[in-house]
């Protein structure tokens, strides 16, 4: 089974709308994508750190329509075969704006799994530092938490 490592930006939680959303395969693949959003929801959090960081990854911005095409692409292309995919995230709205990206339409092969306690924190700390990247960027995000995640003792999350 493949692990995906997903992260997301968003507007806020009480006015929520995807910004950006990125994807990190344990094979290393990714896939980023910047979605239009309503200023008027963001949050001043969102304005300070989230904001200043879009527009680097080039051919990044997109519709929701081909946001939805193009992930679902990406899932399938990246998907071993007739095996399944569990998306591995560290906050219940990346899940929830994740399964919005794709219009509600997770494939059968694809399993949600909550990995927050298997992050360990010293490890993503280091990651950012190490590569000099800037936390709030949802591909960079993502990436650190792969480098970050650590299985259970037993095998099991």
């Amino acid at each position: 089974m493949k692990r995906i490592f997903i992260d997301t930006e968003f507007t806020d939680s009480f006015d929520l709308h995807l910004v950006s959303i990125g994807l990190v395969s344990s094979a290393g693949e990714e896939f980023y994508a910047e979605v239009p959003f309503p200023d008027a929801s963001c949050s001043a959090f969102v304005r300070e750190a989230v904001i200043p960081l879009l527009g680097r990854i080039p051919d990044a911005v997109m519709s929701k329509d081909s946001l939805c095409q193009q992930l679902l692409a990406w899932l399938s292309t990246v998907r071993l075969v007739n095996s399944d995919i569990e998306i591995c995230f560290d906050y219940q709205t990346d899940w929830d704006l994740f399964i919005d990206a794709i219009d509600y339409h997770v494939p059968v092969w694809c399993r949600p799994c909550l990995i927050a306690s298997n992050i360990n924190e010293v490890v993503k700390y280091e990651f950012y530092k190490k590569h000099a990247l800037p936390q709030h960027h949802a591909l960079y995000d993502a990436r650190a938490n792969l480098a970050a995640f650590q299985e259970s003792d037993d095998g099991r999350l």
